[in-house]
């Protein structure tokens, strides 16, 4: 199946596009179909950022769009970043300013109140108005410095273990990131929605779902 990827972030196209292709399906971004989408995140979820993002490019390009809507979500500020994780420096997409800020809210405080967990929304959204949202949680911690050269985001100072998210290689980090949780959540469910879509429940409804339900 080709999906459309409702997105203009170079890092998460990427990664979305790699973990779909291991599981056999193609997807492309925005962009490469032509399309030059930049949606508003007005929802105060991230399941309702990403079937915000979805559903536009969806309308658009007649194609089943895939969309996701993540952030970190730190103990000690109340869960926050969260949905303005990509803007929390007061500019949208400023991966380094945000890491800043973030390093500084948290200066002094020592790593056992530093827990934090990656939160990902995946939602897939059909031409006839569907839509099935999976979501995906990583646990882990912010550092105290920046390490490793991969990734994007936030994925320097987020550690799991002993090694951030920017030291892992593709694969080690698509078999335990949020984003890859929620995309093989997903995946699995994927067959019977399209099989099957009443039994997720009715048109139009937003349905969400999370492994171990």
């Amino acid at each position: 199946m080709i999906f459309a990827v409702a997105s203009n972030n170079p890092g998460k196209i990427k990664e979305i596009q790699r973990i779909l292709d291991a599981a056999g399906h193609e997807a492309k971004s925005q962009r490469e179909l032509g399309f030059d989408l930049e949606v508003e995140e007005t929802g105060t979820t991230f399941e309702a950022n990403a079937l915000l993002k979805a559903r536009a490019l969806c309308v658009q390009s007649g194609l089943p769009t895939i969309a996701d809507d993540s952030g970190l979500c730190v103990e000690a500020l109340g869960g926050a970043p969260g949905v303005y994780s990509a803007r929390y420096c007061g500019r949208h997409g400023d991966d380094e300013a945000n890491n800043d800020k973030l390093l500084a809210e948290l200066e002094g405080l020592p790593r056992e109140k530093r827990a934090a967990k990656f939160v990902s929304a995946v939602c897939l959204c059909m031409p006839d108005g569907r839509s099935l949202t999976a979501m995906g949680e990583c646990p882990g911690w912010v550092g105290f410095e920046r390490r490793g050269e991969n990734g994007f985001g936030y994925d320097p100072i987020f550690y799991v273990g002993e090694r951030s998210y920017a030291e892992l290689a593709d694969r080690e980090k698509d078999g335990l990131s949020h984003r890859g949780k929620a995309l093989a959540l997903l995946g699995r469910a994927l067959p019977e929605f399209l099989k099957d879509p009443q039994g997720f429940g009715p048109a139009g409804a937003q349905i969400v779902i999370r492994d171990g339900e």
